[in-house]
């Protein structure tokens, strides 16, 4: 009990940098995190398709076990088809994807005391 006091000051002392606030991620650490999430959904999307046909083959396997032996079957139940979900496309990257440029140059400063009538010529109202 004689140390637990020190020992708590002493433990909250150095548990408070790991509060400090973390700098926002680049972009192309961004970039990365959001290929490795595309990446990691494809392989979970391929594991139920293999899981998919795996269960397909052991109900056949079953089946045909069963009239082997001379028995009766259970029907079988309908169930979607296994969808395969191909092969990894990697998402394009965020300047392919026009996520950044704008869509035509500038002419003109972005704000100005022109009203749009006096900007397109005409007389203001």
């Amino acid at each position: 009990m004689r140390f637990a006091i020190p020992a708590l000051i002493v433990g909250a002392a150095l548990a408070v940098p790991a509060l400090a606030k973390l700098p926002a991620p680049s972009d192309d650490a961004k970039a990365k995190a959001a290929a490795a999430a595309a990446k990691t959904a494809w392989a979970d999307k391929v594991g139920t398709y293999q899981l998919c046909r795996a269960m397909d083959r052991t109900a056949e396997y079953y089946r045909k076990s069963e009239k082997a032996a001379g028995k009766q079957a259970p029907a079988p139940v309908d169930t979607p088809p296994c969808t395969d979900p191909g092969a990894f496309v990697a998402p394009p990257p965020l300047e392919a994807a026009g996520a950044h440029s704008p869509a035509t140059m500038a002419t003109s400063p972005p704000s100005s005391t022109a009203t749009a009538a006096e900007q397109k010529g005409q007389p203001k109202k």
